[in-house]
């Protein structure tokens, strides 16, 4: 059981530290700027994106957050790095453009099996 906190918290530390740190460049980093508006994507969605950001990561690594929003939660975020990655692919970006948001969406999925894992641990037969 231990084994299968540690890769939950790892791996869901991994994907909300990474949310954490977009969100912030989406706000105050002027190259991030310029990739949305070269992916065609209008200014407004950048800060609404990271706004989502923000908050799912927050809610994904709070413990007292009920599963179905959780759930809801891994859903947007794998949304979202899966919508990355194509959009990256259909503006002509390199390949490392579009294999980072699959890298994560692996690393999200690790995180969502593990959580599925731990909610459905059941007490031990005595």
């Amino acid at each position: 059981m231990k084994k299968n906190k540690i890769i939950y918290w790892v791996t869901t530390g991994i994907i909300s530290a990474m949310m954490l740190f977009s969100a912030y460049g989406y706000f105050n980093n002027p190259d991030i700027k310029a990739g949305f508006t070269h992916l065609g994507f209008p200014d407004y969605f950048r800060i609404e994106l990271g706004i989502a950001k923000l908050a799912g990561a927050l809610l994904l690594v709070i413990p007292v957050i009920p599963n179905t929003v959780k759930g809801l939660t891994y859903s947007g975020f794998a949304f979202t790095f899966l919508s990355a990655a194509l959009a990256h692919a259909a503006s002509g970006d390199p390949a490392s453009a579009i294999i980072t948001p699959l890298v994560f969406l692996a690393i999200l999925t690790v995180s969502y099996a593990y959580h599925q894992k731990l909610k459905h641990r059941t007490a031990p037969i005595i």
